[in-house]
C-alpha cells in the first residue's frame, strides 16, 4: 500500500473526524468513573467495578497492535470505520446493562471497538502531517483528551444527577455517527493488492498472555488468596503464555508485535515509558472521583471537574512540546514530563485530612503536564523514526504499551485500594459498634446517601482518604521507575527502519 498524499482542503475534516473518535474513546474512561456510586447503587458488586475499566482497557489494548498491523496492511479507513461500528453497537448495549456481569461483558465489547480507533487516529495524524507539525496536531488531538475531562465528568454528574447513569453511553452514539459521516466522505485511500500473512496465532497469544495477568491482578486476594497454590497457577500460566507470544512473534512472517520494536533502544525506550504513563494515568482518572465524592462530599459533577483540571494542562503541555523536542530531543522533553509527575504523586501523598479542594485540583494540573509533555514526545518520536509502511505497527505498539500500563495499573491500584479499604471496614473502632458498614459496597452507598452518624460518617471517610493515600504511594514508586526508564534511553531517536 502506498500513502496517497490527501488535499489539504479535506485534512481539516479529516482532523474533525479524528478529534470526534478520539473523544469517544478519551470520554469513555471519565465519564463513567464519575458514575460509580450510582453504578453500585443500582447494580451492585463495587468489588468488580474495577472489571468495568479493566475489560475494556484490557480489550482495547490487546487488539491495538492487531488493528495497528492491519491498518498497514488494509488501509486506516476501512479499520477505523469497523471499530468504530463496533464501539457504537456496543455502547448502547451497555445502556441496557441489567446487571454488573452484563455492563462489564458489553464494555468488553465496548474495547474491542475502542482498539481500532486508538490504534489508527494517531497513525492517520501521522500520514497526514509533517514532523514539525504534528506537536501542533498531538495539542489538537491531546485537546480532546482535555475536553472530555471537563465534559466527561460534567456529562456523566448530570446524567447521573438528573436522568440516569445510562446516557453515559447513549451520548456516544450522535458522537460517532457524525464522525464515520466526516471520515466517509473526505478520506479516500488507494490500496496496492498485495498477499499478505495476519499473524493470527500471534495475536491470540498476545490476547492470552494478558488476559491472564490482568486477571491474576485483579482477583488474587478477592476470588483466592495471594499466597494460595490457585494464585501461583494463574501468574505461571501468564508467564508461560508471555513466553509463547515471544516465541510466536520470533517466528512469524509479518508478526504483529515484531522483535525490531524492542531490539531498537528509543522505541524500546518509549514503549517501556509508555507502560509506565498508562500505569500511572488510571490512579486519578479511575479513583480520585470516588474520593473527592467520599471524602469531601462533592457531588458527581463536582468530583468530575477535580479530575478535569487536570485537562488544563495536558493539551497545552501537549503543544507545546513541539518546540522543546525539536530543541532538546524528544528524550529530555519526555524526561521534564516524568518529573513533574513524580512531583505532583509526591505532592498529593504531602496533602493532609480534607486540605482545600483546590490544592487538589492544582496537583490534577501539574501532573496532567507531565502527561502532556511525555506522551507527544514519544509518540512523535516513534512515528519519526520508521517510515509510512511501519507507522502503523510503530504507532499500534507505542498505543498498546500505554493501554497495557493503563490495565495493570487499574488492576494494581484496585489491588491497592480494595485491601485498605478492607482491612480497615474489618477493624473499626469499638465505640463505633454495629453502626459501621462492613463491606466497600454498603460503605461507598451509605457515604453517598448519608445513611450514617457524624462519627461513623468521619471515620469512612478518613478510611477513603487513607486507601486513597495508599494508592498514591504505589503511583509515586511506578512514576520514579518511568523516570528512570527515560533517563536510561537513547538522547536521539535513530533511524529505525532497517
Amino acid at each position: 500500500m502506498t500513502n496517497t498524499p490527501v488535499p489539504a482542503n479535506r485534512r481539516p475534516w479529516i482532523l474533525a473526524a479524528l478529534m470526534l473518535f478520539m473523544m469517544l474513546a478519551a470520554m469513555d474512561v471519565t465519564i463513567v468513573s464519575t458514575a460509580v456510586p450510582q453504578v453500585v447503587a443500582d447494580l451492585g458488586d463495587f468489588s468488580m467495578f474495577t472489571w468495568v475499566f479493566s475489560i475494556y482497557l484490557l480489550a482495547q489494548t490487546v487488539t491495538i497492535p492487531v488493528y495497528g498491523k492491519l491498518a498497514d496492511i488494509y488501509g486506516r479507513k476501512p479499520i477505523l470505520l469497523i471499530g468504530s461500528v463496533i464501539f457504537l453497537a456496543s455502547s448502547a448495549a451497555a445502556a441496557a446493562a441489567w446487571n454488573m456481569h452484563s455492563l462489564i461483558f458489553f464494555r468488553g465489547l465496548q474495547g474491542l471497538g475502542a482498539g481500532a480507533m486508538m490504534a489508527t487516529i494517531n497513525t492517520l495524524a501521522g500520514d497526514l502531517y509533517s514532523l514539525r507539525e504534528r506537536a501542533k496536531i498531538q495539542g489538537f488531538l491531546s485537546s480532546v483528551w482535555g475536553i472530555a475531562a471537563i465534559a466527561g465528568p460534567m456529562l456523566g454528574g448530570t446524567f447521573t444527577e438528573y436522568v440516569s447513569w445510562r446516557w453515559i453511553f447513549l451520548v456516544n452514539v450522535p458522537i460517532g455517527a457524525v464522525a464515520i459521516l466526516l471520515l466517509v466522505l473526505f478520506l479516500h485511500e488507494k490500496v496496492e493488492p498485495k498477499q499478505h500473512q495476519v499473524d493470527y496465532l500471534g495475536s491470540a497469544a498476545i490476547l492470552a498472555a494478558v488476559s491472564t495477568l490482568i486477571l491474576a491482578l485483579l482477583e488474587g486476594g478477592q476470588a483466592w488468596p495471594w499466597l494460595s497454590k490457585l494464585s501461583f497457577i494463574v501468574f505461571a500460566l501468564a508467564a508461560v503464555l508471555t513466553a509463547f507470544a515471544i516465541w510466536t512473534q520470533r517466528r512469524a512472517a509479518e508478526p504483529i508485535m515484531p522483535v525490531w520494536l524492542w531490539r531498537h533502544r528509543s522505541l524500546a525506550g518509549a514503549n517501556l515509558a509508555m507502560i509506565g504513563m498508562g500505569f500511572i494515568v488510571m490512579g486519578p482518572v479511575a479513583y480520585l472521583p470516588t474520593f473527592a465524592q467520599s471524602v469531601y462530599g462533592l457531588n458527581a459533577i463536582a468530583a468530575g471537574l477535580v479530575l478535569a483540571a487536570m485537562s488544563l494542562s495536558w493539551p497545552t503541555a501537549s503543544a507545546l512540546s513541539g518546540r522543546l523536542y525539536l530543541r532538546i530531543g524528544f528524550r529530555n522533553t519526555a524526561l521534564i514530563g516524568s518529573v513533574l509527575i513524580c512531583l505532583a504523586a509526591a505532592l498529593f501523598l504531602a496533602l493532609p485530612y480534607q486540605a482545600p479542594i483546590w490544592t487538589v485540583a492544582a496537583i490534577q494540573v501539574v501532573i496532567g503536564a507531565g502527561f502532556g509533555l511525555m506522551s507527544t514526545s514519544m509518540l512523535v518520536g516513534a512515528q519519526s523514526s520508521v517510515d509510512w509502511g511501519r507507522r502503523g505497527v510503530v504507532t499500534g505498539a507505542n498505543m498498546f504499551a500505554r493501554f497495557l500500563g493503563q490495565s495493570l495499573g487499574v488492576a494494581v491500584f484496585g489491588v491497592i485500594f480494595n485491601a485498605s479499604l478492607t482491612s480497615r471496614l474489618a477493624k473499626p473502632p469499638t465505640e463505633l459498634g454495629t453502626h459501621l458498614p462492613t463491606n466497600m459496597d454498603t460503605a461507598i452507598t451509605a457515604l453517598q446517601n448519608s445513611q450514617l452518624g457524624i462519627d461513623a460518617e468521619s471515620y469512612l471517610r478518613h478510611t477513603v482518604f487513607a486507601a486513597t493515600h495508599d494508592l498514591y504511594t504505589g503511583l509515586l514508586v511506578m512514576a520514579l521507575i518511568t523516570f528512570a526508564i527515560v533517563l536510561s534511553s537513547p538522547k536521539h531517536f535513530g533511524d529505525a527502519r532497517g
